[in-house]
């Protein structure tokens, strides 16, 4: 009877999963671009391995665009790091922008406008 209340009620014990109990989905057939349409914000990714690069992401979130940038090629270098973030929120700043760091290899850069929500959303609630 409890093996029949457990079938039709649930249990609360949770069974132990297994790599069979997962599906690998294939996102490159949602990457393709339908049609070259022009738009006002791109969302680019980009990654720094120097402060050389910074003009040109400076450049694209004055352009209105915005960035997620990978900084895993220069966590290393405290001095470095820091110089480049430094640069980013200064743009911020002059654009009313954001900035905020994802799982800590990623930053995400907003132009005017545009603002990070730092809530986390889990399962339809904040």
């Amino acid at each position: 009877m409890a093996k029949l209340i457990d079938k039709l009620l649930g249990s609360n014990v949770k069974s132990p999963t297994s790599p069979e109990d997962y599906t690998e989905i294939d996102l490159s057939k949602y990457e393709e671009v339908l049609e070259e349409e022009p738009a006002e914000t791109y969302v680019k990714i980009a990654e720094v391995s120097n402060l050389n690069q910074v003009s040109q992401l400076k450049q694209e979130i004055y352009n209105g665009n915005i960035l997620m940038i990978d900084i895993s090629n220069i966590r290393g270098d405290d001095l470095l790091r820091d110089r480049v973030l430094k640069e980013l929120k200064d743009v911020i700043v002059d654009v009313h922008g954001d900035i905020a760091g994802v799982k800590g290899n990623t930053v995400i850069v907003t132009p005017t406008g545009v603002k990070i929500d730092r809530s986390k959303i889990t399962g339809g609630k904040y």
